[in-house]
């Protein structure tokens, strides 16, 4: 799938699936892009991925054939969003946004003069995406991530920011958010699911994407039925270990 196809899809609100990438091994994000998810997440804010790596996975999506790539950048800063795109990102999801400002300024750092500041230099994503500037504005997505209490208060006039694709919710750190203890922390639960509710709805009344992450493709399931417009699975690493100890434990079991 080309940037543009998925970019597309996304701005129409067609159900996307997705998978979440922490570890630099090109090898397994190759693998990873063939099985038909419709686009695969590169973490460059908490994940294993440095520069270099982040090209090189890029280049393991394309060669995948199937997926579109996306980089979570470390921030709303143009020299991290400007050198996804230029790697070939197809997109970029922009952490901690608590303002329709910290928007705005992700939306120009992703888009080219006169409607933005993106400085031009892409050197591979013009391989694929662009090389217009025109071209490549309408080709990749801004995606705004949800996960603080000020960008909870802020939710509606985020989404009307002019020019944002989506937004994206970080379930963790929206948890802590609504003073949860911990990830997952089922004493607000309630709280947690009301405030998920409240994201969907602003993004359907703004017309626009409204993602989220999870750890279990049942998970994920569960968010597009309720309305999410993209689910992403997460993560290779967690997914390695999981699958270790599982095999670990057949053994053992079988040995006793």
């Amino acid at each position: 799938m080309t940037a543009a196809e998925f970019a597309a899809r996304i701005r129409n609100r067609e159900q996307c699936v997705g998978y979440w990438v922490v570890l630099d091994a090109p090898v397994a994000t190759e693998r990873l892009a063939r099985l038909g998810y419709d686009y695969v997440a590169l973490d460059a804010q908490h994940g294993l991925i440095g520069n270099a790596g982040l090209l090189s996975n890029l280049m393991a999506i394309d060669a995948g054939g199937r997926s579109a790539g996306l980089v979570r950048v470390e921030s709303a800063e143009p020299a991290a969003i400007g050198r996804a795109l230029d790697f070939g990102a197809g997109g970029v999801i922009v952490p901690l946004i608590d303002t329709p400002e910290d928007a705005t300024r992700a939306v120009s750092a992703a888009r080219y003069p006169a409607g933005g500041r993106r400085s031009y230099g892409p050197m591979r994503s013009m391989l694929r995406i662009g090389p217009t500037p025109a071209e490549a504005d309408g080709s990749v997505l801004v995606l705004a991530m949800i996960e603080t209490p000020d960008g909870l208060a802020n939710l509606d006039a985020i989404c009307a920011v002019p020019g944002l694709d989506g937004v994206y919710v970080g379930p963790s750190d929206l948890c802590l958010a609504v003073g949860g203890r911990f990830p997952n922390d089922p004493e607000v639960a309630d709280v947690f699911e009301a405030a998920l509710e409240r994201v969907r709805m602003a993004a359907g009344r703004a017309g626009i994407a409204a993602g989220i992450h999870n750890p279990t493709g049942e998970q994920a399931a569960r968010r597009l039925a309720e309305g999410f417009t993209f689910a992403t699975v997460a993560s290779d690493l967690v997914h390695l270990e999981q699958a270790a100890a599982a095999h670990l434990k057949a053994v053992r079991a079988e040995n006793r």
